[in-house]
């Protein structure tokens, strides 16, 4: 079954910006540990729903190194996927700031819980800086050719970008994305949504839409609305 980062919010965003923030965290630790859960209405991955348009249940936990080395998990109840609806990733990777440009690598495996033949192994790297109040981010993620994924890599690039409104708690975001290869053939996603924080809790909604999906109805459009705590 195809599956994050996540944006996470953006699937892939929100592992990676877990991990930055947990690494700037812990400039007066040698290790800091971050803990966090999403309930979704949606679970929406690179603009398909993996939930088939059901709400979802995301926890995470990221161990991060004050050198930047952090290894995280992140989980996601789906779809029924052979028998499992259960998805598991497990990461590892490195967080760290150069002036006013942000870098993140990392490695993600994508598990799923008796259905083995689905595994997947995905490499991203992240670029992300403050202009202004706002910051913007690229993300280049790819999949090697492997067997559970038909012998055929993936590639996909996204470009996100979050400013805050005037006077208000809310933080305004949006992205666009492009995958082409094993799970898409120049497959477009896009995302604008707005979210305010409150104590440890955020709460968010989003418009997410794509194409060229040929005609998956998962991929429609669709306002997904979420609640995150942090601890």
């Amino acid at each position: 079954m195809r599956t994050a980062l996540r944006t996470a919010l953006l699937a892939t965003g929100i592992i990676l910006g877990s991990a930055a923030t947990a690494a700037s965290a812990s400039e007066e630790k040698t290790w800091t540990l971050d803990a966090g859960a999403t309930v979704v209405s949606d679970y929406r991955y690179r603009g398909l729903s993996l939930s088939d348009k059901d709400p979802a249940f995301q926890p995470e936990l990221t161990l991060t190194h004050k050198s930047g080395v952090y290894v995280g998990f992140w989980g996601s109840t789906l779809a029924d996927n052979g028998g499992e609806d259960i998805e598991t990733d497990v990461m590892i990777g490195y967080s760290r700031e150069f002036g006013p440009v942000s870098v993140d690598v990392n490695a993600m495996w994508y598990l799923y819980p008796g259905a083995s033949q689905d595994n997947y192994l995905e490499l991203t790297g992240r670029l992300s800086a403050g202009i202004g109040p706002a910051e913007v981010g690229a993300t280049f993620s790819y999949a090697p050719s492997q067997d559970q994924i038909g012998n055929i890599s993936n590639r996909y690039y996204m470009v996100d970008a979050s400013v805050p409104l005037p006077s208000t708690p809310l933080m305004l975001s949006g992205s666009f994305g492009i995958e082409d290869g094993a799970f898409g053939d120049k497959k477009q996603d896009w995302s604008l949504g707005v979210s305010a924080e409150i104590s440890h809790f955020t709460l968010g909604v989003a418009y997410i839409d794509s194409a060229r999906t040929g005609g998956d109805p998962l991929g429609k459009a669709t306002a997904v609305a979420s609640l995150s705590a942090h601890f």
